[in-house]
C-alpha cells in the first residue's frame, strides 16, 4: 500500500515510525514549513521532517495545501491512502478524494469530545479522568469522519500535559 503521511509535531512521529517499521511504502511525507524557533529565531525543521529525512523519505513542505499545484503534486504521488496525525491544516475535499482508500486521521481525544486543536490540554484543564486516541476517516468537517478505532487512556491526578502527550503519541 502506497501512503502519503501528513504530520508536523513530535506527536506525529510515532505514527509515521510505525508505518515505516511495518514496511508500508511511504510515497512522501507532507509537513509544515520550517519556522523560526527560540531566542535567536533560527529556522528549525518540524520533528516529522527530521525523522523523515533520517529515514531517507521524500519530504514536501507546502505553504498552502488548498492550491491546484499541491493537488496536482498529490495526484503525481499516486497514494492509495493518506494518513494524517497533527498536520495542522484542514484538507480540501479535492485532496481527500485523491487516494482510493481515502484519508485516516489519528486524533488525540475520544471524539466527539475535544475536536480541533489542543485536545490534550483541554482534557487536563477540564479535569478529565480519561481521554484517548481516535482513529477515523477524514472528511471535510473538523474531526467529523467515521470512527474506526478508539483507545482509552487514564489521566492520573498528577499527570502533566507533556506526559499525557507522550503516552497518546505512542498509543496513536
Amino acid at each position: 500500500m502506497r501512503i502519503v503521511f501528513m504530520g508536523t509535531p513530535e506527536f506525529a512521529v510515532p505514527s509515521l515510525d510505525m508505518l515505516v517499521r511495518e514496511g508500508y511504502e511511504i510515497a512522501a511525507v507532507i509537513t509544515q514549513p520550517d519556522k523560526p524557533k527560540g531566542r535567536g529565531k533560527k529556522l528549525a525543521a518540524p520533528p516529522v521532517k527530521e525523522y523523515a529525512l533520517e529515514k531517507g523519505l521524500l519530504v514536501i513542505q507546502p505553504e498552502k495545501v488548498k492550491t491546484p499545484e499541491f493537488a496536482d503534486k498529490m495526484r503525481e504521488l499516486k497514494p492509495d491512502l493518506l494518513v494524517t496525525a497533527a498536520y495542522g491544516k484542514i484538507l480540501s475535499k479535492e485532496l481527500l478524494d485523491i487516494p482510493p482508500y481515502g484519508c485516516i486521521n489519528v486524533h488525540a481525544s475520544l471524539l466527539p469530545k475535544y475536536r480541533g486543536a489542543a485536545p490534550i490540554q483541554w482534557a487536563i484543564i477540564n479535569g478529565e479522568k480519561k481521554t484517548g486516541i481516535t482513529t477515523m476517516y477524514t472528511d471535510v468537517g473538523m474531526d467529523t469522519g467515521d470512527i474506526l478505532l478508539k483507545r482509552e487512556v487514564e489521566i492520573t491526578d498528577d499527570m502533566t500535559g507533556g506526559e499525557l502527550h507522550d503516552i497518546l503519541a505512542q498509543v496513536g
